[in-house]
């Protein structure tokens, strides 16, 4: 019980120190304190309910839903990508267009399921004509990503793509050679690697981010799968 408490009381002071100061009750010393059996799901919402309707950076203008994050509230493993494309910026979820179907079975080649996982990307509206996510969008959202991995504290992430690893990591070294190598984020595990839509572009590259995969498995101890995602 006490590590629960330990556990609120460190989250709700880094969400005040990243900005998310609505996150923090006001102290209210003369009540005591309450805690629920699970902590993570209501903070995940806490951090939904913060994010509202953004409209902090221009990206609100031209996007038809926020798309926040799906899966387990407590996945041991976070997949982080850049951006949500046309599908997910209509359908309001994460990785469902032909980039996410092969995320799905990159992930079902891992012997897991999209639910065992948890899914967001480094911003929540979908940038105009698919570009690339601009400095001031990834500060933008920054806040509420971190939330994200602060609720679900997943015991490793998989960034895909440039501009997640770059914006996760604060390192601007080229995917390719960022790619295979462990690193690490606030004490997590992270593994750098191609983009789905980039493997749709280059299946040749498949064989590479199923190798950063097994690299994945091994740090968590999941059970060996006889082959990669096609």
């Amino acid at each position: 019980m006490r590590e629960l408490v330990n556990e609120v009381h460190a989250w709700l002071a880094w969400a005040e120190e990243s900005g998310l100061q609505n996150l923090a009750p006001e102290s209210r010393p003369t009540e005591p304190v309450k805690v629920e059996p699970k902590v993570k799901l209501p903070l995940l919402d806490a951090v939904r309910t913060e994010l509202g309707e953004c409209t902090r950076c221009k990206l609100h203008r031209t996007r038809s839903n926020i798309v926040f994050g799906v899966g387990n509230p407590e996945a041991r493993l976070m997949f982080v990508g850049e951006a949500p494309g046309e599908d997910e910026d209509l359908q309001g979820f994460p990785f469902v267009g032909k980039a996410g179907q092969l995320l799905t079975k990159m992930i079902e080649a891992m012997g897991l399921r999209r639910d065992d996982v948890y899914i967001c990307n480094t911003v929540k509206c979908r940038p105009p004509n698919n570009r690339n996510p601009e400095p001031d969008e990834l500060e933008a959202c920054e806040p509420f990503l971190k939330g994200q991995l602060g609720a679900v504290k997943p015991e490793a992430i998989v960034t895909l793509g440039k501009f997640a690893a770059q914006s996760l990591l604060r390192d601007s070294t080229p995917i390719t050679r960022l790619r295979g190598r462990w690193r690490e984020y606030q004490g997590i595990p992270v593994m750098p690697t191609f983009h789905p839509a980039y493997l749709l572009r280059s299946p040749g590259e498949k064989g590479k981010v199923w190798e950063d995969l097994k690299q994945v498995m091994k740090k968590l101890g999941l059970p060996p799968a006889k082959g990669g995602a096609s």
